[in-house]
């Protein structure tokens, strides 16, 4: 971009702005655009409106939560500060009660997909067309966009018996419930489905399993059927699921009743269209200053996608990564703000 003699720069700025956005259908003004809604996004959100700012979420999954809401849902995570033990879709609750003390705008099911800077504002397309103009842009994309690995035969039958999360538990009361993987996912669904559903069989095929051994060891304790060097190699039903067939590395065949199968064969991630945003990466995350800025300015990143030296990928890692990105935000965007707004505590 070249200013004329004749155009002042700010004109000139407006004018690109202008545009670049009649190729949108919908543009949102706010101070801060979060890319990603997980638990780093959504403590960012309530941080940015503790700063004033006004905030908008976007998230290319249909609920906040991110990683947290669609994968363990139901799972106790131990290491967040102040709980000594908090369930997936409790923390995700809570997260999402604070942040609406200063009502964020929520942009679900949407995909964060080009960047552009123009003088000091930041303009993002969404995949639907519409766009969302910022002071600054925090991504908090975690690993990035996911998708689970499919079962080769599962082909046709994902919402007629066959999933890949359990979002939740109490769908699968009574349930005959065949599980496939042998990951730390796997023993969990196994672990949480033991007591709600009929029965609960892991499927893996390999006679090790990837899961953490004391997991492992609870699963077997509680008398869950394992089934070992063996794959579910049919489906069958019509229209919904009644039964697997599992073939055993030997050739036996197995037939159980089944009206679920949890598809747990992990996921493949990656960022996405972040990838084409001029940023400096690292593998599948995106590298940081101390203030947590990219190398775009008021780009900035936190939580898992964020790398450092040292980095230590943890949610209550992302939390302090949230706080020192908000606050440093409220700087750039206004150079009279102070780095640190004080303790909450003071503010009522």
């Amino acid at each position: 971009m070249t200013a004329s003699s004749e155009e002042p720069l700010g004109q000139l700025v407006d004018r690109e702005l202008e545009a670049l956005e009649t190729t949108l259908t919908d543009v949102l003004d706010v101070d801060l655009l979060i890319v990603g809604a997980g638990p780093t996004g959504l403590f960012a959100a309530y941080y940015a409106g503790f700063r004033d700012l006004s905030v908008a979420l976007v998230d290319s999954l249909p609920e906040p939560g991110g990683q947290v809401a669609a994968m363990y849902p139901e799972k106790m995570i131990y290491d967040v500060a102040g709980f000594p033990a908090v369930r997936g879709r409790d923390l995700v609750a809570a997260l999402v009660e604070q942040a609406d003390r200063w009502q964020p705008t929520y942009l679900l099911g949407r995909q964060a997909r080009t960047l552009t800077t123009v003088g000091d504002r930041v303009l993002v397309g969404l995949a639907d067309g519409s766009a969302v103009r910022a002071g600054a842009v925090l991504i908090t994309a975690g690993i990035g966009e996911f998708r689970p690995r499919p079962l080769p035969a599962g082909e046709g039958w994902l919402g007629r018996g066959m999933v890949h999360f359990v979002p939740s538990l109490q769908v699968h009361q009574d349930q005959h419930v065949v599980i496939v993987g042998g990951g730390d996912s796997a023993f969990d669904w196994a672990l949480a489905l033991h007591s709600i559903a009929a029965s609960v069989t892991l499927v893996h095929r390999r006679a090790t399993f990837r899961a953490h051994p004391a997991t492992v060891r609870q699963v077997r304790e509680l008398g869950v059927q394992l089934i070992t060097d063996a794959e579910v190699t049919e489906l069958r039903g019509d229209p919904e699921l009644r039964e697997v067939e599992i073939t055993t590395r030997a050739g036996d065949r197995k037939v159980l009743p089944a009206q679920t199968v949890v598809a747990a064969l992990g996921f493949t991630a990656d960022l996405g269209p972040i990838e084409s945003w001029g940023l400096e990466l690292d593998r599948r995350a995106v590298r940081v200053d101390t203030t947590m800025r990219t190398a775009r300015e008021r780009v900035y990143a936190a939580g898992d996608v964020a790398a450092y030296p040292g980095k230590v990928k943890l949610i209550a890692t992302g939390f302090g990564e949230a706080a020192t990105a908000v606050n440093n935000i409220a700087v750039a965007l206004n150079p009279e703000a102070h780095l640190f707004p004080g303790h909450s505590s003071d503010n009522g």
